[in-house]
């Protein structure tokens, strides 16, 4: 089983900012380009404990 991933999509959905998820990414050490062409997995996102991801990240767990 893949682990489910946070994308744009989720971000749009919860309304959020593509110029502060590229700041965001950038100040948590992910990649800007994987989030908007692969999606970042959830544990990665978790991780930063950082509320709004949080709430992507169950967003895209609820997704599947």
């Amino acid at each position: 089983m893949t682990e489910p991933r946070v994308r744009m999509r989720h971000l749009r959905a919860l309304r959020y900012c593509s110029r502060g998820a590229r700041e965001w990414c950038a100040r948590h050490g992910l990649s800007w380009y994987e989030l908007r062409h692969e999606g970042l997995p959830v544990s990665a996102v978790e991780a930063t404990g950082d509320a709004m991801a949080i709430r992507a990240a169950q967003l895209a767990r609820k997704e599947g």
